[in-house]
């Protein structure tokens, strides 16, 4: 008997300790990964005016998104690398380790299923978008509903909305790189949605479009920073560092910096 017991507690110990040598491995943090290796790899679309633009005179980066990006990273005391992507892959990209966080993303209950979010530091509200030739006729939230095609870029939390706001109406899916408000320039769609921080930039670069509604948005949303849900070291480091960053107006003067 005594041999017996022996021998369970010498395979329970083993079993403890490849458990618990398992568990290291499962969850180490990649904000190890980062300091070691030096570079901070963050998803950007590089569509979003004011946030995350590829400036096409010099293929970098530009926006808010950029600023805050490279100013985690510097305080990190690492590099940072833009890791291009879209927004239907947005969420994959961070849960295969593709990069270790993204630019800004709304905070909705799908995307949390799977990918974890920081603290928000920004909030908005969905608009929707028109040639100002047709402002007369597309006033208001009420006449965008039946008759109307809507367009939206594929993998944002618009394209939702918009079949739950507008069941009655043509939803028309643009695909990444190219971006909702170009059918409504184009002429393939009377509307566009998108949020108000984006299309107050949108007007100033197209001043053929006219926000329908800029004081009545839909939809108020929270921005965030999207990272491997299971990682609460690399979310606990990026909350207390937005935390300070907040405290010292850091967001604030960003945004005004772009515009937002």
């Amino acid at each position: 008997m005594r041999s017996l017991i022996m021998i369970f507690l010498r395979n329970s110990l083993f079993s403890l300790l490849i458990l618990i040598n398992f568990n290291s491995i499962a969850f180490s943090s990649v904000l190890d990964e980062i300091v070691q290796n030096g570079i901070l790899k963050v998803g950007t679309t590089g569509d979003f005016p004011g946030w995350s633009f590829k400036n096409p005179e010099t293929n970098e980066y530009e926006g808010f998104d950029i600023d805050v990006a490279k100013k985690l990273a510097s305080d990190m005391g690492v590099d940072v690398e833009f890791v291009p992507t879209d927004w239907k892959n947005l969420v994959s990209g961070v849960v295969s380790s593709k990069y270790h966080m993204t630019s800004s993303a709304s905070i909705t209950a799908k995307r949390a299923l799977t990918a974890g979010y920081t603290d928000s530091y920004y909030g908005t509200g969905t608009v929707a978008m028109t040639l100002v030739k047709n402002k007369s006729e597309i006033s208001n939230w009420e006449s965008i509903d039946g008759s109307k095609s809507i367009a939206v870029t594929m993998g944002t939390v618009f394209e939702n909305e918009a079949k739950k706001s507008f069941p009655n109406s043509k939803i028309i899916a643009i695909e990444a790189p190219a971006r909702e408000y170009q059918e409504v320039l184009s002429g393939r769609a009377d509307v566009s949605l998108t949020s108000k921080v984006d299309a107050l930039k949108l007007v100033t670069l197209y001043p053929e479009l006219s926000i329908i509604n800029i004081d009545e948005p839909k939809n108020a949303k929270l921005f965030a920073i999207l990272v491997p849900r299971e990682d609460q070291e690399w979310i606990n480091f990026i909350n207390h560092w937005i935390a300070d960053q907040k405290n010292k107006g850091f967001f604030d003067q960003t945004a005004a910096k772009f515009g937002l």
